[in-house]
């Protein structure tokens, strides 16, 4: 199953509110206000620039490779600036941000190191570099049982992509390693309170199977697994946790 743009961006905004609070707690801590120079690294379709306009009318300028997710980035967020770019070669003097951020991004890159350099070089001394959110899918926890094996296939199937599941375990180290001062790492926690939406369990499943293609036995199973994944929600069981860490530091 290929997504559409259209697709992404129904994800990247789910993906986004799972961070909600985390990022309502990062942006106060760094003082965001109107005249924050903030550059989004691996925007994909805008999602964050159009909060930040919303919130904080913050001049933001998102960054990313694919220009099909610019394109409708531009249109979604028309007071944001999108730029094609490589993250590990950020097309911007030194000292042009006081905020780089970046949101699920940095368990797709090849060379994180790379990335965190240029993040830095770009923000301004005493700004702050942000990883907003990051997944380690080595501490992925399912209930019921029957379900485990599906965390076990997705982990695969993202290695197989060229990412890294366990980036999140990585990120102090990687911040220290940037030469980054004043580091605070941390984990998203998890809420299980009410049932949610159909359509966030189909959006779910939609990058289940879409990971899971090439998987014969998955594909075999999918129908039982799907299944029993949403009769224990309906039954207020089910569990799915994925540590989600997060990383923020400042330039010396």
């Amino acid at each position: 199953m290929v997504f559409s743009i259209a697709q992404w961006h129904q994800r990247y905004m789910q993906q986004a509110q799972w961070s909600a609070s985390l990022r309502a707690y990062l942006y106060s801590r760094v003082g965001m206000r109107p005249s924050t120079k903030v550059l989004d690294v691996g925007c994909g379709t805008g999602v964050l620039e159009k909060e930040l306009d919303n919130r904080f009318r913050a001049p933001s300028v998102g960054l990313d490779i694919a220009i099909s997710a610019l394109d409708f980035a531009q249109s979604y967020s028309r007071a944001s600036r999108f730029v094609a770019g490589d993250a590990c070669s950020i097309p911007f003097a030194s000292q042009s941000f006081d905020i780089t951020q970046c949101h699920f991004l940095l368990l797709w890159l090849k060379d994180v190191r790379q990335a965190l350099c240029e993040m830095s070089r770009v923000t301004r001394s005493m700004g702050f570099v942000i990883a907003l959110s990051e997944p380690d899918y080595g501490g992925r926890i399912d209930y019921p049982n029957e379900l485990v094996q599906l965390g076990t296939w997705q982990t695969q199937a993202l290695q197989q992509q060229g990412a890294n599941p366990f980036i999140g375990r990585e990120l102090r180290a990687l911040f220290h390693e940037a030469g980054l001062i004043n580091i605070e790492t941390g984990v998203m926690g998890g809420q299980w309170a009410k049932t949610e939406p159909k359509s966030e369990f189909g959006l779910e499943w939609d990058v289940v199977c879409s990971d899971l293609s090439n998987n014969s036995t998955f594909i075999q199973q999918a129908d039982q697994l799907k299944q029993i994944d949403q009769h224990s929600r309906d039954a207020g069981q089910r569990i799915l946790f994925i540590p989600t860490f997060y990383a923020i530091g400042q330039v010396s």
